[in-house]
């Protein structure tokens, strides 16, 4: 074994070493693009793992030449049975990651600040955490101030960033209870209510979404400044909630004059 090889082997136990000592604050970056995503904002990663690292700095010179170096000199190569047993299944990309949970007082923090320069998204008791990843990736998409949950579902479980692709670091993403939504104007989802593209979202709204299956609660349908609806044609019951969610998103970035709003900075 050469010199070279020696390090990158030491180097690899090391790593295995630190994923095995984490603990729970740190959540698993499944993937490249969500190890990408991640270090553009700021995440804090502890580890991170690859079983081809030739094959990763290729990827990296393609689609992350930003990255490059810090990826170079951040991600451990370890034998793909090892990668195997430090996560319950192996990305196509061969690489994974644990990075620090964002500090909640800081997302709450960011979530009841004033002015808001975008709109905050309300997940009313979601009931899948692919949904709700995807949501974040649209929020983290459109610059929005951020995602609150509220429900027994976690945000930032595993399934949940997975689905978002590391951009749970891009955004502000926490849970809470109806009582302790962030202020600003309600606008309701509800098919009630009136033609968004008659209805101007505020930058500092609070765009409320219900769950897939009963939509909004009472609580907070009764708690809107205004009720709005997507529109659909007829004999269609409902749309998907992100897709809902990124109709939204598009509505207001498309009439508002924010500075955040995508294509206006």
């Amino acid at each position: 074994m050469t010199e070279d090889e020696a390090a990158r082997a030491e180097g690899g136990a090391a790593a295995v070493r630190a994923w095995r000592a984490a603990g729970p604050g740190c959540v698993l970056l499944d993937g490249f693009h969500a190890l990408k995503h991640a270090l553009r904002f700021g995440a804090d990663v502890a580890v991170a793992v690859t079983a081809d690292r030739p094959g990763l700095l290729r990827l990296a010179d393609g689609l992350a030449p930003d990255l490059g170096a810090e990826l170079a000199a951040r991600v451990a190569e370890v034998p793909g049975e090892v990668l195997r047993d430090l996560v319950p299944r192996v990305h196509p990309t061969g690489v994974a990651a644990l990075a620090v949970r964002r500090d909640r007082a800081a997302n709450l923090a960011a979530l009841h600040r004033l002015p808001r320069l975008a709109p905050l998204v309300v997940l009313d008791r979601p009931r899948n955490l692919g949904n709700v990843g995807a949501v974040v990736r649209l929020a983290a998409g459109f610059a929005a101030t951020g995602v609150v949950t509220t429900g027994d579902l976690d945000p930032w479980h595993p399934n949940a960033v997975r689905s978002g692709a590391g951009l749970h670091y891009a955004t502000a993403v926490e849970h809470a209870g109806p009582a302790e939504l962030p202020p600003g104007p309600r606008y309701v989802l509800d098919p009630e209510g009136a033609d968004i593209r008659d209805t101007g979202l505020p930058d500092g709204a609070l765009v409320v979404f219900g769950s897939e299956r009963h939509g909004v609660s009472a609580e907070l349908r009764d708690q809107a400044d205004e009720l709005v609806s997507l529109p659909m044609r007829a004999q269609v019951s409902s749309y998907n909630l992100a897709t809902s969610v990124g109709m939204a998103l598009y509505h207001w970035a498309a009439t508002s004059r924010s500075p955040l709003a995508p294509g206006r900075g």
